[in-house]
């Protein structure tokens, strides 16, 4: 049986760690001007990727 093929885009997104499936939040790369400060800190964290979505990306990514 051949090797399942990686999803790229999701293997450039997303990191496995002990803990779970880290990922970047979105809107903090440009015209952070708007965003408060308050917004722009909250945003700052890498997340967790939730549990519902983490059989969604082991497909994408099987050999993470």
């Amino acid at each position: 049986m051949p090797k399942m093929k990686t999803n790229k885009g999701a293997a450039k997104r997303f990191k496995k760690t002990a803990g779970g499936v880290k990922y970047k939040r979105a809107t903090k790369r440009h015209i952070l001007t708007k965003r408060t400060t308050k917004n722009k800190r909250q945003l700052r964290p890498n997340s967790l990727l939730p549990r519902c979505e983490l059989a969604a990306v082991a497909r994408m990514m099987p050999y993470a």
